[in-house]
């Protein structure tokens, strides 16, 4: 329900209704598109459920990974309230549900008070520090970089995903990955049992690859 999401719990009662009148929920399945990069952005996407991957296609066709959104986010706002195309491509990886609002009525008649045009603002500027750290690693950041700032800010997620997975979302080819984490395995910055499973790292050492 509208009212339980938290960017709008300052709203009455009447607002609420508006804002029940100018948008609608529509479920979305796992690989499904939700926009290209390019297409005009005419509805204010809110991703209640679900998880949903940003990326940019290069010109010889390369996807490169940007960020995941998570549940309760808006999802590209910045282009609504720019108006301008959406600068990525995004897609559905897992099954999910999408509050679509019309942003010129939303616009309109929801961004006039403060306190949702507050809440707007910190999304995007959440956003903006996200997209900072994507271009710290992709320009300034080298292999080796990447994957020990990944294992010590995500270590759980390093654990359960598969490494293929990772290498998509550090842009690196599985090869790359694989003989990146043999070397710090060998040099004991990651710690494996006698199953030779991962179960702990070093940050001291991991973290001197990528802070300078």
């Amino acid at each position: 329900m509208i009212e339980n999401i938290p960017f709008f719990k300052t709203l009455c009662k009447k607002d609420l209704d508006r804002l029940g009148e100018i948008s609608f929920y529509k479920s979305y399945k796992k690989d499904e598109i939700l926009f290209f990069e390019g297409q005009s952005s005419k509805w204010l996407y809110l991703l209640t459920k679900g998880n949903i991957k940003i990326y940019k296609t290069s010109p010889k066709g390369k996807e490169i990974f940007l960020r995941e959104i998570r549940p309760i986010s808006f999802v590209a706002e910045l282009a609504n309230f720019e108006n301008i195309p959406y600068p990525a491509s995004s897609i559905m990886l897992t099954d999910g549900e999408i509050l679509k609002i019309d942003y010129s009525k939303f616009r309109d008649e929801f961004l006039l008070k403060p306190e949702i045009c507050f809440e707007m603002l910190k999304s995007i500027s959440k956003k903006l520090i996200s997209m900072n750290d994507v271009f710290t690693k992709e320009l300034i950041l080298d292999s080796e970089g990447k994957i020990a700032k990944f294992i010590c800010e995500n270590f759980e997620a390093f654990t359960t995903l598969k490494y293929n997975q990772i290498s998509k979302i550090l842009n690196l080819s599985p090869e790359t990955f694989s003989r990146i984490i043999t070397k710090f395995k060998k040099d004991n910055l990651l710690i494996v049992n006698s199953n030779q499973q991962i179960v702990s790292f070093n940050k001291d050492s991991l973290s001197k690859f990528y802070i300078t």
